[in-house]
């Protein structure tokens, strides 16, 4: 890999108004087209051509090194292959909650960060829709339809943080987005997500399967083989959410967006939601167990004007059910499955007509003894 050091007292020219990605093996492109095996490159006006140099720090990462103030201060870059992208936080004091570690919300934030950045290192739209040249053309945006995350273990005040993502296709209905988080000081990995999107047309709302334009445009930046966060078959991210009923164990009535609440395009940020899924739950359990996994799916987009009911209820945990009724049938110690877990449905929807916004999964573990 070329590598350039960069040296403040010596000004590195503009090697080309263009940044290297990565080179795409030759063969043929998701639509059966060939590639050329040519390098993947982001071009700028020439114009507004940056001082550039790659850098790699030794890390795998390779850091396009911009004249810009937002390149010189992000700790993160497209990894060597250019297939992935790994960026490197450090967990604020504002960033930290009651239980003394980053929140949950902190941690989904990072992840839809993580993920900007990448689409935008790629030169994908930076409208917050992360677009390709053909969606812009046929006015499609990419939508959440499912987020799933599980946290090992919370980052606390000044602790730092790195997150690795990358993307891949699922058929004509859209893409997947996966997550790795580790503590940057061991290496340990402490969570993991993975989310789908689908393809919506701006204008109609309505869903629209993937053509082959837009296919080649983005596959060409994904893994060659699939790579997946939770790569069992039997994981929780795959498990279907039933729909919480009225009444509920319990609930939270007229939860109103706030303004700091909106995204860049006026829509309520995906992030919101799961606070208000939080807003419903007992504060027993807030006082005495952590989030371990949250799993949302989307139905709905909520505008700023909507007014929202959260509700939860308890969700017996098949599995723990089943540990529990054998625990000490054969002479073997008891296992305390009931005291360590619980787990619960939710549902977020409109309080005027009842539609229902998403529908949510949480578990939650006994808070650790500190």
């Amino acid at each position: 890999m070329l590598k350039f050091s960069w040296n403040a007292t010596d000004h590195v020219k503009a090697l080309a108004p263009c940044r290297f990605l990565h080179a795409p093996k030759p063969g043929l492109l998701p639509s059966g087209r060939r590639a050329a095996a040519a390098a993947v490159v982001s071009c700028y006006p020439a114009s507004k051509a940056p001082t550039l140099a790659v850098v790699s720090d030794g890390s795998g990462l390779v850091e396009p090194w911009s004249g810009s103030l937002v390149d010189r201060l992000r700790l993160g870059g497209l990894t060597e292959d250019g297939l992935s992208y790994k960026e490197r936080f450090l967990v604020r004091s504002y960033e930290v909650g009651i239980n003394k570690t980053a929140t949950v919300e902190t941690m989904a934030n990072l992840l839809q960060e993580v993920a900007c950045n990448q689409v935008q290192s790629l030169g994908f739209s930076t409208d917050g829709f992360a677009t390709t040249s053909t969606m812009r053309k046929m006015n499609l945006i990419w939508v959440t339809a499912r987020m799933h995350i599980e946290i090992y273990k919370y980052p606390a005040w000044s602790d730092v943080v790195e997150i690795e993502t990358w993307f891949h296709g699922e058929g004509r209905i859209g893409t997947r987005r996966d997550w790795i988080l580790k503590d940057y000081a061991n290496g340990q990995v402490i969570g993991r997500a993975t989310s789908k999107w689908v393809m919506m047309n701006q204008e109609t709302r309505r869903l629209q399967k993937v053509n082959d334009d837009v296919r080649d445009e983005y596959l060409i930046f994904c893994p060659r083989e699939s790579r997946l966060a939770f790569p069992e078959e039997n994981n929780g991210s795959l498990k279907k959410i039933a729909k919480l009923e009225d009444p509920a164990q319990y609930s939270r009535l007229g939860l109103v967006p706030r303004r700091v609440d909106l995204d860049m395009n006026q829509h309520v940020n995906n992030v919101t939601y799961i606070g208000w899924v939080l807003e419903s739950m007992p504060q027993e359990i807030i006082d005495s167990y952590e989030l371990q996994t949250i799993t949302l799916d989307y139905r709905r987009e909520c505008q700023h004007d909507n007014v929202v009911d959260s509700l939860s209820s308890h969700e017996p945990d098949e599995n723990l059910e089943a540990i529990s009724q054998l625990n000490g049938t054969n002479g073997s110690a008891v296992y305390p499955a009931t005291e360590d877990y619980r787990q619960f449905l939710h549902l977020l929807r409109f309080s005027g007509d009842g539609l229902e916004i998403n529908r949510g999964r949480t578990r939650w573990r006994k808070k650790p003894m500190r």
